[in-house]
């Protein structure tokens, strides 16, 4: 795969110009391993979206309700613990957490695949959202470990293009899973993935950690696990109750209460979960502001498209999973190559141009699709704007925040800009929920897509609007935290 021969080639450019005193090890094999583990942990993130039919056909004496926490239970844990994580792993180290994270997550994977009924399978899926969240800020402070300043754009980039690559996937490998293998292969494919991340992450990885770190108060790490649980189990809620239930809205009450407690506890503790100083950086601000809109547009988008296509256009799951699958394409062949234009001219300019071209993808379809199928003429050009606006907005947002965090804060700043795009991913879903509930009969439907549609252009014109206060031409690795500062 060409996506797989950037991930060497970017790492093999490197050697030659690798800084004095900095143990880099094997940048490419650092490289590749941590973007296949991200790869598969936010895979499981959408690729039960078209297995859930066939989990629910299995487990016949369980509720649609219960089910739904298959699905819900992931997403909730792993935008939960990935901060705690983070700051667990600046603490002991990135590779300790990272191989430890790996194992937790192929050994749940395989757990979930042989689960006999309901309540083990959300119990299993729990505790790879533990093993997930524990990857995803590690593998990301071990590349920019392994990459010099000149070559962490494109490094970054081409790892952020993996969640991105994942998330666009799910539907297209779980539809050809499910209608081959059968849904229990949905987690049994995390296991090649979950072996040779374990065996080659322990013979490659370099260790990169901060002594200094305090491990985080318990109460601390409690209140922004609940807070980050409530918060989204108060958006996926919206799809059963509804967004104005009095139930929906004392949750949301009771999470924005915690979050205010949270904040009070950072404040006056003297070993924080996450450093409110953070946020006294200009860029990781910003970037996370994105990352939360982007992410909500994002999962809408993919979302609403298979619903359209099965729903409005009649296609099969298999049908629609292959009419999205161009998307994955382009990210994967756009991502790299920006990446390395970003090292000379910033991200703010590509995140402009990025964010528009997403807008435009929306604009596309509100123009252009209705009742009847012409994907060549009325669908694809969208999916192909979507996919460069896609892999040029994931990747960079991140690239911007790793290159604004301080050396020791790497771990819990990555994972904070990742649990923003879970929550954007949950609140995407809950609102394409929504939209389409109340719908019956065609005319209705088409009206609730065009909501769809208008949330894709939103959400891409907002994240341009959120990238112009960024500072990122110029800025070094390791002058970043002060440029980037108000």
């Amino acid at each position: 795969m060409r996506f797989m021969m950037k991930l060497r080639n970017v790492g093999s450019s490197v050697r030659s110009s690798e800084p004095s005193g900095r143990a880099t090890g094997t940048p490419n094999r650092t490289l590749l391993i941590a973007s296949l583990a991200t790869l598969a942990t936010f895979l499981d993130t959408t690729i039960l979206f078209v297995a859930f039919p066939d989990i629910a056909a299995t487990f016949t004496d369980t509720s649609a309700g219960q089910l739904s926490w298959v699905l819900n239970a992931y997403t909730i844990g792993f935008a939960a613990l990935l901060i705690p994580a983070g700051k667990l792993a600046d603490r002991i180290g990135h590779r300790r957490v990272f191989l430890a994270g790996s194992a937790v997550f192929t050994i749940a994977s395989m757990a979930c695949g042989l689960a006999a009924n309901a309540e083990l399978l959300i119990a299993f899926r729990v505790i790879q959202a533990a093993g997930a969240a524990a990857l995803i800020p590690s593998s990301l402070a071990l590349v920019m470990h392994a990459f010099t300043r000149e070559q962490l754009p494109r490094a970054v980039a081409i790892w952020g293009a993996a969640g991105a690559v994942a998330g666009a996937l799910g539907p297209t490998l779980g539809a050809t899973i499910v209608e081959t293998l059968g849904w229990r292969w949905a987690f049994f494919i995390n296991l090649p993935v979950g072996i040779y991340t374990v065996a080659a992450g322990r013979r490659h990885l370099q260790e990169s950690s901060n002594p200094e770190t305090k491990i985080p108060a318990l109460l601390g790490v409690g209140l922004i696990a609940v807070a980050a649980g409530v918060v989204s189990y108060a958006v996926v809620a919206t799809e059963i109750v509804g967004w104005r239930s009095g139930r929906t809205l004392a949750t949301f009450g009771a999470g924005a209460l915690i979050i205010a407690m949270l904040i009070m506890h950072q404040r006056r503790t003297s070993a924080p979960v996450l450093d409110l100083e953070l946020f006294r950086i200009r860029n990781f601000v910003w970037a996370n502001l994105a990352m939360l809109v982007f992410g909500t547009a994002f999962s809408a988008m993919f979302l609403g498209s298979i619903l359209f296509l099965t729903q409005v256009w009649g296609w099969s799951i298999l049908q629609a999973g292959f009419g999205v699958a161009v998307g994955p394409i382009v990210v994967g062949l756009v991502a790299p190559r920006v990446g390395a234009l970003a090292g000379r001219i910033g991200q703010r300019p590509i995140l402009l141009i990025g964010g528009a071209l997403y807008a435009s993808s929306g604009a596309y379809r509100l123009l252009m699709l209705g009742p009847n199928p012409d994907y060549l003429r009325d669908y694809l050009p969208s999916m192909l704007l979507g996919g460069v606006g896609v892999g040029m907005v994931f990747p960079q947002l991140s690239s911007v925040v790793a290159q604004a965090l301080p050396p020791n804060r790497r771990g819990v700043g990555g994972a904070a800009l990742q649990a923003g795009r879970q929550f954007g991913g949950t609140f995407g879903v809950a609102l394409t929920v929504a939209f389409l509930s109340a719908a019956t009969g065609l005319s209705a439907s088409l009206i609730a897509f065009e909501r769809i549609w208008w949330l894709i252009a939103l959400g891409g014109l907002a994240t341009s609007a959120l990238a112009l206060p960024l500072l990122t031409s110029g800025v070094t690795t390791e002058a970043a935290p002060q440029a980037a500062r108000e």
